[in-house]
């Protein structure tokens, strides 16, 4: 087996987005009267719309407007970022810029919608690094099915056998996972769960140990 590519999601990977999702969902969700939480946000993490939208349903009601309580948080969202910008994770640019020297291709697969995510990876000098990039609107079903790893995979000419995919939400892990891919956790706000546990090649200490466990996978495969 050998890795020859790294396909990688974006908020709370790449950008540190993770926290402002959760706190703009829980603000959208109590300004239509739902008693949204931090639990019920993480809960939804790079889920596909229609399965989130259930699943807020399955909580809240069927009276829960999740496209009215999503674009209020889209709203004030974009206000935050507007003021404030977006952080990047430490170690996100010399991860890239070492996968780029290594001859690794890299794809992103995330549920924002591409137009997004390229703004906000352009402006840390980012996008560059980015062979391809998959948002769940150019899949039938995101995650956590597999499709958005597969269709990276695919875009980057790659088996996904032969990508490691670094994601920090149990939603992305189950996508990558189902895909194939060689499964790595990055976590961010939360602990890999029992459940998921067995769905991991591994877990990084942050970005910057991204490389150790690409330098084990290579030295697996020379010997």
């Amino acid at each position: 087996m050998k890795i020859q590519g790294v396909i990688s999601d974006m908020d709370g990977v790449i950008l540190d987005s993770e926290k402002l999702y959760v706190r703009f969902w829980c603000e959208a969700g109590r300004f239509y009267g739902f008693p949204m939480e931090e639990k019920h946000a993480l809960s939804i993490r790079s889920m596909a719309r229609p399965l989130a939208s259930a699943k807020l349903k399955g909580i809240f009601g069927d009276g829960f407007d999740y496209e009215a309580v999503r674009s209020k948080r889209v709203e004030l969202m974009d206000n935050y970022v507007e003021k404030n910008g977006i952080e990047v994770k430490s170690g996100a640019k010399e991860l890239l810029s070492f996968l780029k020297e290594n001859g690794y291709k890299v794809a992103l697969a995330t549920a924002t919608p591409p137009q997004r995510a390229e703004r906000y990876l352009k402006a840390h000098d980012l996008y560059k690094y980015f062979d391809v990039t998959v948002s769940a609107s150019m899949v039938s079903v995101g995650k956590p099915a597999p499709d958005i790893y597969l269709k990276a995979a695919e875009m980057l000419g790659l088996s996904p056998q032969n990508c490691v995919a670094l994601e920090d939400s149990p939603n992305g892990i189950k996508s990558a996972s189902s895909a194939g891919c060689v499964t790595v956790m990055v976590p961010d706000l939360d602990k890999p769960s029992n459940d998921i546990i067995p769905l991991l090649h591994g877990v990084a200490d942050g970005l910057s140990d991204v490389k150790r466990i690409l330098r084990e996978l290579e030295d697996c495969n020379i010997q």
